[in-house]
């Protein structure tokens, strides 16, 4: 059901309800968990929505009043929805006298006349107000209250709407893929070896409490850097990769998997360290433990001399440069500084993600760079914030590393992505997980990196090449293991997903 949508002299029938205030410019996962501990603080919950607001000539906020109510009105979280005309929300806390009137953190010590003002009022009537940005989590519920296909049925509706609200239709889809054909990427990162066994449980243990399985089939697979590689290969652009592998078996397979995929092979053999190599076991499609065979120590200065002749070569004729780092050792502060050289004097787009899961890393390392890809988890470890909301988050990103364009990884809740229109202005659009019940998701954020990688490098804009990321990671997920993507494989999710 729609929320209801009040005018000031409705609002006296939802008197002591919970008010929540906000501008809610673009409804993302951050808005609705705020909206969702609002709810949660009363019976009914109404919504004031800021009035349209001009700001160096031009509207401060992405969309209109009217469809900032629309789509928040789609979400169903609120029970009404007031849009405030210029400076209601001290008349409407008047007339509604809320149990509690809940802001998002960025208005504590706001030094706003109007919400002072209306703090103050709720003060003396002994009403609490509270500065919250919604609880944090990684993971969705939505399976314990509706079906897959209900989810499945949303989350279409709100990957169309994502979609119409930036101009995209199926047929600027289809031509920004052709676009990749003639565009050429460098990857630059950790290769690892993922193996994947499939096991037979057995039971526990009687010596210990231990997990018994046997062991009945396994597969290799690209993984890190190369997986990038192998997905911008897949789906029709030219790559190189440059990475390290051991002086061991593990670096026949990586070699192998390049000649079979027409990646261009500018790997460096370190007989000092072996071949990154991780091993997963698999029961029933459950993964149940992993076993890593590593080294994390940087590079030595020999092998970090032939990895930058490597890369000069490459970038020569590059239209993009990937760094995909895993924090085991291969991008250095030398090398990063030689790639950031690289990319300045040729003009060449530089994207960059870092993975630290299990290592220490940290995405701000990565300054000015043309795009960046942290989830929500690494982006809060590396600017050591975990209260602010997601979308102060992604701006204090966004500030700190300079970079000029955004996708903040948000796990089930799908992603938001971030581009700045000039040095005042910028625009975001969340889209949505298209897989609901995902198989494996550890290969996600390669997938999008590779899309994101190969769209703006070919000029395409940031909004339609992340609508085309959102469709191939929810491929990626659907298979276990580091499948390459083909384009065939993202024009037949185009047909399943879009009627645009």
């Amino acid at each position: 059901m729609k929320s209801i949508i009040l005018n000031l002299d409705e609002l006296e029938k939802y008197k002591g309800s919970v008010l929540a205030y906000g501008h809610f410019s673009t409804i993302h996962a951050g808005h609705i968990r705020f909206l969702r501990y609002a709810k949660q603080k009363g019976k009914s919950l109404v919504v004031a929505i800021v009035d349209d607001i001009k700001e160096y000539g031009v509207n401060k906020y992405q969309f209109t009043q009217k469809e900032r109510v629309e789509a928040l009105s789609l979400i169903s979280v609120a029970d009404a929805i007031i849009p405030l005309k210029g400076n209601q929300i001290k008349s409407v806390a008047e007339i509604l006298k809320p149990s509690v009137f809940i802001l998002g953190k960025e208005f504590d010590n706001n030094p706003d006349p109007l919400i002072k003002s209306t703090i103050n009022f709720l003060d003396k009537l002994k009403i609490p107000v509270e500065f919250h940005a919604g609880d944090i989590h990684y993971a969705t519920t939505d399976l314990l209250s509706f079906t897959e296909r209900e989810i499945y049925k949303r989350r279409k509706s709100e990957f169309h709407l994502a979609c119409k609200r930036q101009g995209i239709n199926t047929e600027n889809l289809i031509n920004s893929i052709k676009k990749w054909q003639s565009t050429k990427i460098t990857v630059i990162g950790d290769t690892i070896i993922d193996q994947f066994a499939a096991c037979e449980a057995l039971g526990m243990s009687a010596e210990a409490p231990v997990l018994v399985v046997r062991e009945m089939e396994y597969k290799n697979f690209l993984g890190g850097a190369a997986v990038v590689a192998s997905h911008i290969k897949s789906l029709g652009g030219d790559c190189d990769l440059i990475s390290i592998v051991g002086e061991d078996e593990n670096k026949d397979i990586v070699e192998n998997g390049l000649l079979n995929l027409g990646i261009g092979n500018f790997l460096v053999y370190d007989d000092s360290r072996p071949t990154t190599f991780k091993k997963r076991y698999i029961v029933e499609n459950q993964k149940v433990f992993r076993v890593s065979r590593l080294e994390d120590k940087d590079v030595k200065s020999r092998i970090e001399n032939e990895l930058i002749k490597k890369i000069r070569i490459s970038c020569a004729n590059s239209d993009g440069i990937v760094i995909s780092d895993f924090v085991y050792g291969v991008i250095t502060d030398k090398i990063l500084s030689e790639v950031k050289k690289i990319s300045k004097e040729k003009n060449i787009p530089l994207f960059g993600d870092i993975q630290c899961s299990s290592q220490i890393g940290s995405i701000t390392k990565f300054k000015q760079f043309s795009l960046l890809t942290p989830n929500e988890r690494e982006a809060r470890i590396a600017l050591r914030d975990k209260e602010s909301g997601l979308e102060k988050l992604s701006q204090k990103l966004i500030s700190t590393t300079n970079c000029s364009k955004l996708i903040m990884k948000l796990g089930a809740e799908g992603f938001i992505a971030y581009d700045k229109l000039d040095s005042i202005r910028g625009i975001s659009q969340p889209f949505p997980a298209l897989s609901v019940n995902p198989l494996d998701v550890s290969g996600a954020g390669d997938s999008i990196l590779a899309v994101m990688s190969l769209g703006l490098s070919s000029k395409e804009s940031m909004m339609l090449t992340s609508a085309l990321a959102a469709c191939v990671a929810s491929i990626a997920v659907e298979t276990m293991g580091n499948k390459s993507i083909k384009s065939i494989q993202l024009k037949e999710k185009l047909d399943e997903i879009c009627d645009l």
